[in-house]
């Protein structure tokens, strides 16, 4: 099995942290295959930057498609999920959504502990429609960045807001979003009192369940590829997938 793991911004040190998290939590038969954008923004932090970010992981997707199985989605706002679901006839997950599916499993109210703005994030919860289940947000002050440069800082202030979500807003389970937080979750488990959960880890065994199923791609609904399409100006591949027949 084959997993493509989708980073759209510039960032290659988060694609190679992102990737390193998923082959620790991949079956041995399953090989992860990152890519990183080449255009848009360094980091994703606004409406306006992750609205192009969509376009980049579209056109990742449809060029690397057609070699994996299962696409995972490296980016904590789920930069183009249903336009991508809607896109490839394979699985395509992500992170952030793959996270608060799991925390759902584990308790009652999930708290989120994130980098960058809170409203965006709350935006992607109400879209999946989550909200009734958000216990709240916590906003770590510190670039993303500073993972690399200061992992001591980061993992305290990590944990006292994922302290402060179970004291002061009743989580049961934390997520701790964002891409530079792959992999942290269970390295701070042992000092936290409830479950901490991070979206590549969830988001691999996912994709490997959802390959096995063997499930069709739609071809009725809102999901179905339309087919069909003419373009202009995008990159090959995916001018082809959009003009491909549908069905």
């Amino acid at each position: 099995m084959r997993i493509l793991l989708i980073n759209p911004n510039l960032t290659a040190a988060v694609t190679e942290s992102c990737a390193a998290a998923a082959r620790a939590a991949a079956s041995q038969d399953t090989e992860i295959v990152p890519v990183t954008g080449d255009f848009g923004a360094q980091i994703i932090n606004s409406r306006a930057e992750n609205a192009i970010a969509a376009h980049m992981v579209l056109t990742l997707a449809a060029q690397h498609a057609a070699s994996v199985d299962a696409v995972l989605l490296a980016v904590s706002y789920d930069t183009g999920l249903y336009p991508a679901r809607e896109l490839v006839d394979i699985p395509v997950v992500g992170m952030t959504e793959a996270a608060l599916i799991t925390a759902l499993m584990v308790g009652a109210r999930c708290g989120l502990v994130v980098f960058g703005t809170p409203g965006l994030y709350r935006e992607h919860v109400a879209a999946l429609g989550l909200q009734d289940r958000l216990a709240g947000i916590r906003v770590i002050q510190a670039s993303p960045a500073t993972v690399y440069s200061d992992p001591d800082a980061v993992h305290a202030a990590v944990l006292a807001a994922a302290a402060h979500l179970v004291d002061h807003d009743d989580a049961d389970v934390v997520v701790l979003c964002g891409a530079a937080m792959a992999g942290m979750a269970a390295f701070l488990q042992p000092r936290a009192t409830v479950p901490l959960l991070d979206g590549i880890s969830c988001a691999v065994p996912l994709c490997e369940m959802l390959v096995r199923l063997k499930l069709p791609p739609a071809t009725q609904g809102s999901f179905a590829r339309a087919g069909g399409r003419v373009s202009r100006g995008l990159d090959p591949a995916l001018a082809a997938l959009l003009a491909k027949p549908a069905g």
